[in-house]
């Protein structure tokens, strides 16, 4: 429900066209087993818009035909920005039907997107004992260090890893690990009272393996045997939901904070890279002015300068224009709150006046929206 009418899941959406709704059933809502892509439509919604002042065109049109067109906005719940894959359910509830909605939601339709990935270099992998870490690289099988009877190792975990953080756990299921595949055991040790360094070395032996657990491999791309011996075993790996694929985030212009006007932070909200004091003060001691200028100014809060800047790059020129940031005018005015009178002189000595009236209608003269349609998927994904 709105305060303008109840929305409506719908197939019949204004101004979308036939393929785009391809894959939607006759409620609008999308076929399990369709595959989808970023700004596809899974569920077709409506919203009702408010009365608006009639254009030149309606009011001709409403002269000929006689009729309202409907005053309602696409509203539909869409795949968001990077994300793709296949339907494998979709779930509908509805107050009607005695499930337990929110207040103010009648409906509510659940699609279940999925995809199948393979590990990649980036994502997120932890052993037991905390030790977490992320995958540097995947190598071919015949380029992994081997043992000397020709097994490629399946992982190699970097030894810096145990020192500092002190968990010898690791080390020690490692050892009992190896021991227990080569006489095909299972092992139970127990956190406090579990075995003993010399019970994995006596295991190890009768498993005709060397006691210090130890293995002299040899590099795969070289064949040539490291300089030291190198732990070898058996360990439990598992791969955490943290994928690099997830993280990864670009924006060019997209959605601005309402009060400071700057981007908002965050990839659900299509957000930009925070530049925080630290960033600024590395860049200020090592004197990069322009950069730091253009940062704080056209990629940020300055409403005239972004606008410019677009339109510069657009028309291919290489023009910088900063003006004064919103942020500055945001602080003016909590100082102008604090009941303080607050005159901002040019060089000249002449006073510069901070008033709404300072930001002209350039984008709107220009044809310009930097929020773009990413700002409505945004809107979906956090709705």
């Amino acid at each position: 429900d709105t305060k303008l009418g109840p929305e409506e899941i719908t197939r019949d959406i204004p101004n979308v066209s036939e393929e785009t709704l391809k894959n939607l059933d006759d409620r609008g809502i999308i076929y399990v087993g369709a595959e989808v892509h970023p700004g596809d439509i899974l569920v077709g919604k409506i919203t009702p818009k408010g009365e608006s002042e009639l254009s030149a065109e309606e009011r001709l049109l409403r002269a000929i035909f006689g009729e309202k067109a409907r005053e309602v906005r696409d509203s539909s719940l869409r795949v968001p920005h990077g994300e793709r894959g296949i339907v494998v359910d979709v779930r509908e509830f509805s107050r009607e039907s005695g499930h337990e909605l929110p207040p103010g939601v009648n409906e509510l339709v659940r699609v279940y997107v999925a995809q199948k990935r393979k590990i990649s270099q980036g994502d997120k992998m932890a052993g037991r004992h905390g030790n977490k870490g992320v995958i540097a690289r995947i190598l071919p099988i015949e380029d992994m260090p081997y043992l000397p009877d020709g097994t490629p190792v399946e992982i190699v975990l970097n030894p810096l890893g145990v020192p500092s953080r002190m968990n010898l756990g690791q080390v020690l299921e490692t050892h009992l690990g190896y021991a227990a595949s080569a006489l095909g055991l299972r092992v139970a040790s127990p956190v406090f009272d579990g075995a003993s360094e010399e019970t994995i070395e006596d295991e190890l032996e009768r498993a005709h393996l060397p006691r210090s657990g130890k293995e002299r491999l040899r590099d795969g791309r070289t064949g040539e045997a490291f300089d030291r011996e190198v732990t070898v075993g058996f360990i439990y790996m598992l791969k955490l939901a943290h994928l690099v694929e997830d993280k990864i985030h670009a924006r060019s212009t997209g959605p601005y904070s309402l009060v400071t006007q700057q981007p908002l932070g965050g990839k659900a909200q299509f957000g930009g890279q925070r530049f925080g004091e630290m960033e600024v003060w590395a860049l200020e001691a090592y004197g990069a002015s322009h950069i730091l200028q253009e940062i704080l100014t056209v990629k940020s809060d300055d409403i005239v300068g972004r606008v410019k800047a677009y339109e510069a790059i657009v028309k291919g020129e290489n023009t910088l224009e900063a003006g004064i940031p919103e942020s500055f005018r945001v602080l003016v005015k909590e100082l102008e709150g604090l009941a303080l009178g607050v005159e901002i002189m040019s060089d000249d000595e002449q006073q510069i006046v901070l008033g709404e009236e300072d930001i002209p209608d350039i984008p709107l003269d220009l044809g310009i929206n930097l929020e773009r349609d990413e700002r409505d998927e945004v809107d979906e994904t956090v709705r």
